[in-house]
């Protein structure tokens, strides 16, 4: 069962540092995510983190408890309008979101994430990047493209393969409905990526037919490039184990995305398949 609660954010902006330090900000309007069943997706570095330990000891798994800050939209109101004040916001850089997913089920009822676009829309800063792999960000697609090229909406879809899906993130959207998401979001003007973050076994070719008539770009990222520990965080999440249950276990070793890079640049071209931290900092 599900956990679902309200707490006030000291702050909306956080400065960022480590993978997203080519940001000057990153947003996260709640604390937890509950795509996946109780303890989340088994690669998700969060779930390591102090704020996932504490509520484990508190008996709520990762993935079965969400924390809406319902006071963000006025947070962010008034710290986008001092950084208008002063001159940084037409330089600013957000990224939304790096500890959650901003359209998980709870943002049907709370609404906090359409209320901060509503208020980047009155204060908009020179690059928004909305990463979620929720068909529900097409509820926003009205606002997102009012803030022109100014956003970036990046949608997480690790795979091709709705038998790898359902054996790794099974209560996650399918890869079908991804792409619908993606169509309507470029189909909208909208600045379209997909965040094949981290990579899971896959079908190269067949990827990257998917990828060029859905996207305006694609990233590439893995287990090893993109935990920030050479694959160190990832072993500790049990991820080595998991793929030797699935019979995946070729796929999770460095340069396993090589074919899947090759496949891409062939069929997009170079400038739109870029990889790991470069690729997500390149606003």
């Amino acid at each position: 069962m599900r956990v679902y609660l309200e707490q006030q954010a000291a702050r909306a902006l956080t400065p960022t540092g480590g993978f997203l330090r080519g940001f000057a900000y990153s947003l996260n309007p709640y604390t937890g995510c509950a795509f996946g069943d109780a303890g989340g997706c088994p690669f998700c570095y969060v779930r390591a983190l102090p704020v996932a330990h504490l509520r484990q000891s508190q008996g709520r798994a990762w993935g079965a408890w969400v924390i809406a800050k319902s006071n963000l939209p006025e947070l962010l109101e008034r710290e986008l309008v001092a950084l208008e004040r002063s001159g940084k916001l037409a330089d600013a850089t957000i990224f939304m979101s790096s500890a959650t997913d901003p359209y998980q089920g709870y943002e049907r009822r709370m609404l906090i994430t359409r209320c901060a676009l509503e208020a980047f829309v009155r204060h908009p800063p020179r690059r928004l990047v909305i990463q979620t792999r929720s068909p529900l960000i097409e509820r926003d697609i009205d606002m997102i493209a009012r803030l022109g090229d100014r956003a970036i909406a990046s949608i997480t879809v690790e795979t091709d393969d709705d038998t790898v899906r359902r054996s790794i993130t099974p209560t996650s959207p399918s890869v079908g409905r991804r792409l619908t998401t993606m169509r309507r979001l470029r189909a909208a003007g909208i600045f379209t990526q997909m965040a094949i973050s981290p990579m899971l076994p896959n079908h190269p070719p067949r990827f990257a037919d998917l990828a060029a008539e859905a996207v305006d770009r694609v990233i590439v990222d893995t287990y090893f490039d993109g935990d920030g520990a050479n694959g160190r965080r990832s072993r500790a999440l049990g991820i080595g184990e998991l793929y030797e249950r699935l019979g995946y276990a070729d796929w999770f070793k460095p340069g396993a995305e090589r074919d899947l890079l090759t496949a891409m640049r062939a069929r997009l071209g170079d400038d739109r398949v870029l990889f790991s931290r470069a690729g997500f900092t390149a606003v």
